[in-house]
């Protein structure tokens, strides 16, 4: 046990995640960083929508594991990463749970943007059937 809390999301901190029907793409600099059709969007009490990319889905040669670390009680030890090309402003635009909290699990091996450190994280919906 590493003393830190865990907490259980409930009515007074709801967490939801569910798979993103829509292709999720990242940019920095005219680069993409990460493109998936499996994103996880991860909805916590009243903060905004994340989008939890998969790391087989995000180009890992673009990336530095920083010595950054956090911890969140409702899901766990937060790791990080910068993105290189980003320079300073893209410090630490990236974390991850290792080995999130089990109320959680559905988003480890996936990674999460900051917004304001990347130039965009665009959500594409697929065309209707019979558009063009």
């Amino acid at each position: 046990m590493s003393g830190k809390p865990i907490k259980i999301p409930g009515p007074d901190h709801p967490i939801s995640v569910e798979r993103n029907p829509a292709r999720v793409v990242v940019k920095l600099g005219g680069k993409v960083i990460a493109d998936t059709h499996d994103a996880l969007t991860l909805r916590e009490a009243s903060y905004p929508p994340v989008q939890y990319i998969p790391r087989k889905d995000v180009d890992m040669s673009l990336l530095s594991r920083t010595d950054h670390s956090t911890h969140c009680p409702y899901k766990g030890d937060v790791s990080y990463y910068s993105i290189v090309p980003g320079g300073e402003r893209s410090k630490n635009a990236i974390w991850t749970y290792d080995t999130p909290n089990p109320a959680v699990s559905g988003i480890r091996d996936h990674m999460a943007f900051y917004p304001d450190r990347v130039d965009s994280i665009e959500e594409l919906q697929a065309p209707e059937a019979g558009q063009f």
